[in-house]
């Protein structure tokens, strides 16, 4: 598509890596642009004592309050917390799990959770917390920057000991809508997982973005074919490179070009 990136050899595939890591399931749906960020799913959680009864929803279990129960927080209702999941080894029970946001509420979510973890003491329990990204460089109008593009758009990674408590701290933040697992079970990302996450993110080589393939037209805006036009043949990620087809003398040249060379039309 014509806004698919291509990257370097070597560098994995974001679309291919996120199903691999991510045994996903079906997200919720996402607000309009430009509508305000929505509220978590929330609620008052039941004690398992107070006698309240068991409210089905489809993809996770909630108590409904009994008489005498506690009021509604201002956050709203809150789910009630999973079984217990079995953790990835790690000296001191911590591991690293996936959230799932709205799209575009990434960074803002880190805030949320970053404050949340301060305010209520979970430094213990809730550790990094990651929205991994990469630069990327762009051309436009001949000129050339450097932007953020987020590695995987509606994930928030979090590094945390799973239990209760922090489980509640994490899926009642506002704008998370659930954890990465099986059903209501968080699963943790295994140590190769995270490791090859962690690396990509300390790889700091920039990389071009992409905005045209196969068959795009483009417009040369440096060399010595500048304000020259013509089709793409193929592009070659691995040298950072492109081949066009240019009209010299009535026939059709191909010419090899920088990423950074080449503008779509």
């Amino acid at each position: 598509m014509a806004n698919e990136r291509n990257r370097s050899q070597g560098k994995p595939d974001t679309a291919a890596l996120i199903q691999k890591l991510f045994r996903d399931e079906p997200k919720e749906p996402q607000p309009a642009e430009g509508s305000p960020e929505p509220a978590s799913s929330v609620g008052v959680v039941t004690p398992p004592d107070t006698g309240g009864a068991a409210v089905e929803e489809p993809g996770r279990a909630v108590l409904e309050p009994s008489a005498g129960a506690a009021p509604a927080t201002a956050e709203g209702v809150l789910e009630v917390p999973p079984a217990p999941v079995d953790l990835a080894p790690a000296a001191d029970g911590r591991a690293w799990f996936v959230i799932h946001t709205y799209s575009g509420y990434e960074n803002k979510v880190r805030t949320n959770l970053e404050r949340r973890v301060a305010s209520m003491a979970m430094q213990q329990k809730i550790f990094r917390i990651l929205v991994p990204t990469e630069d990327e460089i762009e051309v436009k109008d001949g000129k050339r920057r450097i932007a953020k593009k987020k590695v995987f758009p509606g994930y928030v990674l979090v590094e945390m000991v799973m239990d209760d408590d922090s489980w509640y701290v994490v899926r009642n933040t506002p704008g998370v809508t659930g954890f990465v697992g099986s059903g209501s079970k968080p699963l943790p990302l295994q140590d190769k997982e995270i490791k090859s996450i962690l690396r990509q993110l300390v790889d700091e080589t920039p990389k071009f973005r992409i905005t045209y393939q196969k068959g795009s037209s483009v417009r040369i805006n440096s060399g010595p074919f500048m304000d020259f036009s013509g089709i793409v043949d193929e592009i070659l990620p691995e040298k950072e490179k492109v081949r066009v087809l240019v009209s010299i003398f009535g026939r059709e040249t191909p010419v090899e070009l920088d990423f950074a060379q080449v503008e779509k039309i």
